[in-house]
């Protein structure tokens, strides 16, 4: 077992639960030693940790090692020095924080953040790190940490502009790359400034603005659904009028559709293959209109899967983007150019507005994150208040 435990974590062994660090003294330095190996405990049971700790470890251990063989005075050339240089090896002391900054390379950075930080996410999570670190690459090279730069980060954000990367996805991956440099200062406790920190640009660069559709489309959506009456019209239905994301709804269990309530709703709450962007977008929704439709049809069907959609859900994680696209081809023929299945949750919240709803109501019923310290007491409003506000739009 212990064997196991110390695999993945390289110069470590196991005793007792707790990680040391173990590395044998080359054998050129042994004489600087009084004994052939170093043991140090790292003061952690988390495998992550240790691993962390004892690659720092290492690093400083070769870069002093460096020092010691240049310092040597068999040091080939030293006869030819001239007065008062050779004492230069011999005087000159190793700044550990200074070494511990030149070894930390980006790829061990990366693999600190991913390691630490990733457990428990989705697999976007990770992805996108290894994404803002490629684009590093390609933009800057593959460099220690401390070697990059004001202009290498100033060329980065100008390289994804470059790529055709609108305002959006430029701002996400630099706050990726941000991220990554910000964990591996912190956790190793390094002297540098992230110089992605403060960068200018333009947000809205080639953002086009996402429209609501208006309610006669809606409606007419709604119609062609119930006349089509399969899965796929299924989640339009039942997106139209719950204002959920495509991912929530496509990742949906039956047992998330409740309908023997005296108020039927979907309970959206996270899981494995589908966790949720946020934790206010757990939620109940009330379900009325095309949606209640859309659940009673889905309760009637595949009952040999669990899944609400088992086709998007043959995998590990919920496939939203398979839907998005089939669902944007077929939807775009009865909406405005430029709406999307996104936009029947920029239409909700519309919807809302115009019955007078109140805006931590809105906020409550889409899973959007509400300002204000004081809207994070308390439980919310039961299903009862959203329902009576869902009731009046789908009138």
């Amino acid at each position: 077992m212990t064997r196991l435990l110390t695999k993945k974590v390289p110069y470590t062994f196991n005793r007792a639960g707790y990680y040391y660090f173990s590395r044998r003294v080359p054998a050129d330095l042994l004489s600087h030693y009084s004994y052939p190996r170093i043991v140090q405990g790292l003061k952690t049971r988390s495998a992550q940790t240790a691993k962390s700790r004892a690659m720092v470890a290492a690093a400083k251990l070769d870069e002093y090692w460096s020092h010691l063989r240049m310092a040597d005075p068999d040091l080939i050339g030293c006869s030819l020095l001239k007065s008062g240089y050779g004492s230069f090896a011999q005087n000159t002391q190793l700044d550990v924080s200074s070494a511990t900054e030149q070894c930390i390379t980006l790829p061990e950075a990366l693999d600190t953040y991913v390691t630490q930080k990733g457990a428990g996410k989705p697999k976007s999570f990770e992805a996108a790190a290894q994404r803002a670190c490629s684009y590093l690459v390609d933009a800057c090279g593959a460099k220690n940490l401390a070697e990059y730069t004001r202009a290498d980060a100033l060329s980065y954000r100008d390289y994804l502009i470059a790529r055709g990367l609108v305002g959006s996805s430029v701002s996400r991956v630099i706050s990726s790359i941000r991220a990554v440099f910000n964990f591996a200062i912190s956790e190793y406790a390094l002297d540098l400034k992230n110089p992605f920190v403060g960068m200018y640009f333009d947000k809205s660069a080639g953002v086009s603005k996402r429209l609501p559709i208006p309610i006669k489309d809606i409606r007419k959506v709604q119609n062609q659904c119930r006349l089509i009456d399969d899965d796929l019209r299924w989640l339009v239905a039942l997106v139209s009028d719950t204002g959920m994301r495509l991912a929530e709804g496509a990742g949906l269990l039956k047992t998330d559709i409740i309908l023997d309530a005296d108020i039927p709703y979907i309970s959206l709450k996270p899981h494995l293959w589908r966790p949720l962007k946020t934790t206010g977008s757990q939620r109940d929704i009330p379900l009325v209109g095309a949606s209640l439709w859309a659940a009673q049809r889905l309760s009637e069907s595949f009952l040999d899967s669990p899944y609400a959609f088992p086709r998007y859900n043959r995998k590990e994680t919920t496939n939203s983007n398979s839907a998005s696209a089939a669902l944007n081809k077929w939807l775009h023929q009865y909406v405005p150019e430029g709406c999307t299945m996104h936009s029947f949750r920029h239409s909700m919240r519309d919807r809302l507005r115009a019955v007078e709803c109140p805006s931590d109501v809105i906020d409550q019923i889409g899973g959007w994150a509400t300002e204000g310290v004081g809207q994070g007491y308390g439980k919310g409003h039961d299903l009862q208040v959203c329902a009576k506000w869902m009731n009046l739009i789908s009138a």
